[in-house]
């Protein structure tokens, strides 16, 4: 999980990199700085777990540690997203860029498809407002990331996150 969280420091990173809002960069690059420090945290907290052994305590403070990291995962997406409504500037040559450029315009494909059909049905009461029974939560990044099949046959055991490993290739 923490090498899983480098992943996600790296696609925050990229975006942040390439996007048009100066707010919304600095947010997301504040939000990978944040899982950075927690994957790094985690990282250690399971080589020590893995060496002392079983005890209730590392149990608990790797728990604790695995929430963090998800809470900060979640705030890196929830940055991105908007960092991918304000606008993103142009994908360099680099691979792993233009990876995320495309994650990232199908993900905004499915918001612009989900927001035209709820124009097109429109469920809205005598005020205007829109009814909330039967509607359908807008795409967000995690859905898309959770709707990815995994593909556990590229992945080693013990994956090297710098040996030609690209943010997308593995299930976030």
């Amino acid at each position: 999980m923490a090498s899983d969280g480098q992943v996600v420091v790296k696609f925050g990173n990229i975006l942040a990199k390439h996007c048009l809002d100066r707010r919304c960069s600095t947010e997301l690059l504040r939000a990978a700085e944040h899982t950075q420090s927690v994957s790094s945290q985690l990282g250690i907290v399971a080589r020590v777990k893995a060496v002392t052994g079983e005890s209730k305590a590392s149990s608990e403070l790797l728990l604790s540690n695995v929430q963090n990291l998800i809470r900060a995962v979640q705030h890196v997406l929830r940055a991105a997203e908007a960092a991918c409504v304000k606008g993103l500037g142009q994908a360099s040559a680099d691979p792993e860029e233009e990876e995320v450029a495309a994650f990232c315009q199908q993900w905004r494909k499915n918001l612009t498809q989900h927001r035209a059909k709820e124009a097109l049905n429109s469920d809205r009461d005598e005020l205007g407002l829109r009814k909330t029974r039967g509607a359908k939560a807008e795409p967000t990044l995690m859905s898309l990331v959770q709707e990815q099949p995994p593909r556990s046959r590229d992945i080693p055991k013990h994956p090297n996150p710098r040996k030609g490993r690209t943010v997308m290739d593995r299930h976030l």
